[in-house]
């Protein structure tokens, strides 16, 4: 596998290149920031602008994937698709036609983001879930609202009093509970998985904003096995393979599904390796072979691990020069504007324990806000 070309779609494909780049991969990367270390990352790149809603446009996004194969020293093994395409499996499935999809397929991503196929399948297999309807309920207290295929939390919405009526919403009553994510690695002949706790960076206008994830999180043993087996049964039921992550609410030990996101996600930067194993079983499971074993064989876990993001939520700037710390990625290139309230860079920490890592990623999103904003104010005022 050393040395072979392999495609990356996604929002931010980063993680995704970096994990390729450590399994022996070269990446030709296609995403919407063509960020420094990415773009170091990357055989080649393509930065095209896509909205968070709707995803990519497709004739711009196959020209790219096209520009990159026609240049790539060697023909891709195929295309691995991150964040930015479950809102349009529609879009996959023209994908699938030219590409060798690395991952699920536009009809498992159909299943699993579409409410009335998801919802229905977990309650044919018994398993819990907050009450979801596809209407506006009569009363919305204790009610969000939902967007189909939506990611990163900014869907999320407290059901206002008389929602506009909308196909690309439903509606899920609220429950309490601690947020647990379960990574998989599936395939049809094995599955490997790891929890991680999540936590978000709400604003007033979007509450259940993504913020972070910290990881390999402890678990009480039939918690652990009650999610293994309640994520097991959802993988067989739904066909998926490669990376997954399944998102529960756990209260009291009792857990309730939320959804599953049929692509590799957040906590790839939580739960990858130095050779990058988890990236070379996504290709594993995708290819029909046997995750858990290469694992298994290659896998070693590493002391606890968090990533959160960092939003530019102190106004608009123009990223500048900047002495990067170590522990920062998605490095936007120098002059790059970056609006309110947008991704700015990921944080990373490493510890012994989840709650010290958890606080230790907190406070450098802190330091890592400080350091952008003064030096984006110095350079205003130089210019």
């Amino acid at each position: 596998m050393s040395g072979e070309t392999v495609l990356i779609a996604a929002f931010s494909a980063r993680a995704l290149a970096a994990s390729a780049r450590r399994a022996g991969f070269r990446p030709l990367v296609v995403d919407c920031f063509g960020d420094d270390d990415t773009l170091a990352l990357a055989e080649s790149a393509r930065c095209l602008p896509a909205r968070v809603q709707v995803g990519f446009t497709y004739r711009p996004l196959l020209a790219a994937l096209e520009s990159l194969v026609a240049e790539a020293p060697s023909p891709p093994i195929g295309l691995v698709l991150g964040a930015g395409f479950e809102c349009n499996p529609r879009l996959v499935a023209k994908l699938g036609e030219r590409f060798n999809l690395i991952g699920n397929d536009a009809e498992t991503i159909s299943r699993a983001k579409d409410p009335q196929q998801f919802f229905s399948v977990l309650d044919d297999l018994g398993i819990p879930h907050p009450e979801t309807r596809l209407d506006a309920p009569a009363h919305s207290d204790g009610w969000l609202m939902k967007r189909v295929g939506g990611s990163g939390g900014l869907h999320i919405h407290t059901c206002p009093a008389k929602p506009r009526p909308d196909a690309r919403r439903y509606f899920q009553r609220r429950v309490a509970g601690e947020q647990i994510s379960l990574m998989g690695l599936v395939s049809d002949k094995s599955a490997a998985f790891a929890a991680s706790r999540q936590w978000t960076n709400p604003l007033p206008r979007r509450p259940y904003r993504y913020g972070g994830a910290v990881g390999s999180l402890p678990l009480d043993e039939d918690l652990e096995a009650r999610l293994i087996e309640m994520s097991l049964a959802v993988s067989e039921a739904l066909s998926l393979k490669g990376i997954v992550s399944f998102d529960y609410l756990v209260d009291d030990g009792a857990p309730s599904l939320l959804e599953v996101n049929p692509r590799p996600g957040a906590t790839l930067d939580v739960f990858d390796d130095a050779s990058g194993t988890v990236f070379k079983a996504h290709v594993e499971a995708a290819l029909g072979g046997d995750p858990a074993a290469l694992l298994a064989a290659q896998w070693h876990p590493h002391i606890a691990r968090a990533a959160a993001f960092l939003y530019a939520d102190n106004g608009p700037l123009s990223v500048a020069q900047v002495d990067w710390p170590e522990w920062a990625a998605d490095r936007p290139r120098p002059g790059s504007s970056i609006g309110a309230g947008q991704p700015l860079a990921t944080v990373f920490a490493e510890g012994d324990a989840v709650d010290e890592v958890q606080a230790l990623c907190v406070q450098r999103l802190g330091q890592l806000e400080t350091l952008l904003y003064d030096t984006s104010n110095k350079k205003g005022a130089q210019q």
